[in-house]
C-alpha cells in the first residue's frame, strides 16, 4: 500500500479512536498515527541499503522500479519475494505488544502498527500478492 493511503487511513484510525475514546490523551493518539506511518520506515531502509542513497527520493524510486519487476515475474508465473521488512514480523509486533504491557506509549504503538499491518495484510490479499513478504524473522533468519 502506498504511504499516501497509510497516512489516510492512519489519519481516519485515529480520529475514530478518539471519537470512540475520547480519554485517550492527544500523545497517545499522535503514537497512534505515526505507528500506522511510520512503520514503513523500513522499507526507507532497505532502500538505502540496496542503492546507497539517503534521498527518500531515490527510495521511492527503488521500491516503484521493484514492483515492476516485482510484477513481470509474476506475469512469468513465480511467486518473487520483496525485500525483508523487520518492523512488519510478527516477533516485531509481539516485542512491542509485550513491551506495551508494561510502558503505555508501546501499546499505544502496538495499535498503529496493527493497523498498518492491517492494511497492508487486506492489501496484498485483495491484490494476490501475499506471497511478497516474509512475515517472521526466524524464517528470514533461516534463509
Amino acid at each position: 500500500m502506498l504511504p499516501r493511503w497509510h497516512i489516510v487511513y492512519g489519519a481516519l484510525f485515529s480520529a475514530i479512536l478518539w471519537i470512540s475514546v475520547p480519554q485517550i490523551e492527544i500523545k497517545y493518539l499522535a503514537i497512534v498515527f505515526l505507528a500506522s506511518v511510520f512503520i514503513d520506515f523500513d522499507h526507507y531502509l532497505c532502500a538505502v541499503k540496496n542503492t546507497g542513497s539517503w534521498s527518500l527520493f531515490h527510495s521511492f524510486q527503488y521500491h516503484k522500479i521493484q514492483n515492476k519487476v516485482l510484477n513481470i515475474l509474476e506475469r512469468k508465473g513465480k511467486k518473487p519475494r520483496s525485500d525483508f521488512h523487520l518492523f512488519h514480523t510478527v516477533e516485531f509486533h509481539a516485542l512491542i505488544g509485550i513491551l506495551g504491557i508494561w510502558i503505555a506509549p508501546f501499546f499505544y504503538l502496538f495499535i498503529g502498527m496493527a493497523f498498518h499491518s492491517f492494511l497492508d495484510l487486506f492489501s496484498l490479499l485483495k491484490t494476490e500478492k501475499i506471497h511478497r513478504r516474509e512475515y517472521f524473522f526466524f524464517n528470514w533468519l533461516k534463509r
